[in-house]
């Protein structure tokens, strides 16, 4: 079955620049060129939350991994931390001397990177908004970092036409990427975390080993790739371009599957649910729309290697192996040896530890919070402390 649209939302007054869908999938967060957030409820008929905070435009959000938690980035050069409620509160931090174009959590919950016009990427602690480092080799604005699943790796995007890949412990660029012939607009990890993919003006999608430093597929298209996202799978891949497609690439055959019109005007973002049974995509036409995959479910249990000898314009690929599949599930053989009882108590535990980390997240944005009232009350004290001086000595002059 094919993909097909589910729900459109409107409420920006402007261009929507970047979506997330939360872990469980009950929220969407769109930004954009208006300066505000919104969240928006799967469920119909709930009313969607509009967060206003930025003073220019909104260019990048992400859920935490519990969902607790929203970061954004903005043109206002600051990066802010929300807590997704009716009350719609937050923290702020100035990131970077430039626009901020990208933000994005460690899989741990517990790391922040951002990326931006400085030509820097910048990596912070989450809960107590603390800068822990730079990373500063880059020559031109940057577009995109993201960390790898594993949160040892960085990968990185840029308008002087490379990727990126950075060492976390180290600090160091251990290789750059330097096919693309336009800037480089987005960029992020498969779900193996041994390749990446990114889509640039030069209106290619390129797929590169990240073990072997080496190009695995080459997608030439007919327009700028302005954002990509892969599939929980690692099998499919899905793209939003200037020419307002939204185009769905098979990987594991090498091919175009799905060429997606919906948005008037170029399609500006797009990002899959993390279950992957959904994906939205926002536009220059101010609207958010979410898309059912229809994929068949069964994705397998192992995604096998496969060798690829063209790419999808039709010229000749590098004919090397895309191996960085996934295990989308465990088979049933791996889980033979266990009960229905321990897997329900593992499952259980699992889903308390995530409770109590999304409980945490909520506590200390809620100290971070009261910490910066508490600065602005105290700021506030001494200024009228300080004109009370000012109005007594001019009273004794």
């Amino acid at each position: 079955e094919d993909p097909s649209l589910e729900r459109h939302f409107k409420g920006h007054r402007d261009a929507v620049t970047s979506v997330d869908f939360s872990c469980a999938k009950k929220q969407l967060v769109s930004g954009s060129m208006d300066s505000s957030l919104m969240i928006w409820s799967m469920k119909p008929q709930m009313r969607a939350y509009r967060f206003m905070g930025h003073k220019d435009a909104v260019l990048c959000v992400q859920f935490s991994p519990s969902g607790h938690l929203v970061a954004s980035g903005s043109r206002d050069k600051t990066v802010r931390l929300w807590i997704p409620s009716v009350k719609g509160e937050s923290t702020v931090f100035k990131a970077h001397t430039a626009t901020v174009r990208s933000v994005h959590f460690s899989s741990d919950g517990q790391s922040l990177v951002t990326a931006s016009d400085d030509k820097t990427v910048k990596v912070w602690t989450v809960h107590r908004q603390k800068f822990l480092f730079s990373l500063s080799q880059h020559i031109n604005w940057v577009r995109c970092a993201r960390f790898s699943p594993d949160g040892r790796l960085i990968v990185s995007s840029s308008d002087d036409k490379t990727v990126k890949l950075w060492d976390k412990t180290s600090r160091e660029c251990i290789h750059s990427f330097c096919e693309h012939g336009g800037f480089v607009n987005h960029v992020d990890f498969h779900p193996s975390g041994n390749c990446i993919a990114a889509g640039s003006t030069d209106s290619t999608v390129k797929l590169w080993d990240v073990r072997m430093n080496r190009l695995l597929q080459h997608y030439q298209g007919n327009s700028v790739v302005n954002s990509l996202s892969f599939h929980p799978s690692g099998n499919y891949l899905v793209t939003a371009s200037s020419d307002s497609t939204l185009k769905i690439l098979d990987l594991l055959e090498g091919r175009l599957l799905y060429t997606l019109h919906g948005h008037q005007g170029p399609a500006t973002c797009v990002a899959f649910s993390r279950d992957g049974d959904f994906f939205a995509s926002g536009g220059s036409d101010e609207q958010v729309m979410v898309w059912k995959t229809n994929f068949d479910t069964d994705y397998g249990d192992v995604v096998k290697p496969q060798k690829y000898g063209s790419s999808v314009d039709g010229t000749h690929g590098t004919g090397s192996e895309m191996d960085c599949a996934i295990h989308h599930k465990k088979t049933k053989t791996q889980d033979s040896g266990r009960t229905q009882e321990q897997q329900e108590e593992e499952t259980s535990l699992a889903n308390t530890l995530e409770h109590i980390m999304g409980q945490l997240d909520v506590l200390t944005q809620t100290v971070s919070i009261l910490e910066q009232r508490l600065t602005l009350t105290e700021d506030k004290l001494k200024e009228c402390l300080e004109n009370q001086q000012k109005i007594i000595q001019n009273k004794t002059n």
